[in-house]
């Protein structure tokens, strides 16, 4: 992503660690939401919203969302992945892929 100042991720991560590999990110302002439903407000000043998926209401969620977005699930829970690609999400990756790769994407 390109353009002047931090890139601002928009985050429901309610997991701890998982927030932790988003703070290690450098030059980026991430903002965490509590709820999924708070995700669409605050996704509008956002460059990339990222959603864990596995959260209760997060593939719900998806639908009301503007922007580019990324989520990240179980690799084994392919039908949870199938939902949020059909509500919306632009990309899907595994967790583990999806934190290794996170840097690139910015």
């Amino acid at each position: 992503m390109t353009g002047t100042g931090p890139v601002r991720v928009v985050a429901y991560v309610p997991d701890l660690m998982d927030r932790s590999k988003l703070a290690r990110l450098g030059a980026v302002e991430v903002v965490h939401v509590a709820r999924p439903d708070d995700l669409a407000a605050v996704a509008v000043d956002g460059d990339l919203v990222v959603v864990d998926l596995s959260r209760p209401g997060a593939v719900a969620a998806l639908g009301a969302i503007a922007g580019q977005v990324v989520g990240f699930a179980s690799h084994v829970d392919t039908d949870l992945i199938a939902a949020a690609r059909a509500a919306g999400c632009g990309e899907v990756l595994p967790r583990s892929r999806f934190f290794a790769t996170l840097a690139e994407r910015l």
